[in-house]
């Protein structure tokens, strides 16, 4: 069965776990979307698709940091309001 959870109802602390248990099942489900004998005898050695997962990973981190850094100086600013108590 499928469930939420409201992250804004999170405590501070808990929002990383939070964002690495969505990551992990979102993963989970993807990787389960295909047939991982299907998926190794369609690559064999290739190494071309571990390289360009890689890549990705890379500039989805360096995308990640550029926006909360965005964030972090639109709250700096006043205008957006964050509430930094976790509560």
């Amino acid at each position: 069965m499928k469930g939420d959870i409201d992250p804004t109802a999170l405590q501070q602390d808990h929002l990383d776990d939070y964002g690495r248990l969505a990551g992990a099942l979102l993963a989970r489900a993807h990787a389960r979307s295909l047939d991982p004998r299907l998926l190794a005898g369609y690559l064999a050695d290739d190494t071309d698709l571990d390289e360009a997962i890689g890549r990705y990973a890379v500039r989805y981190a360096d995308q990640t940091e550029a926006d909360h850094a965005e964030l972090v100086a639109a709250v700096s600013a006043g205008k957006m309001a964050a509430d930094l108590t976790g509560g």
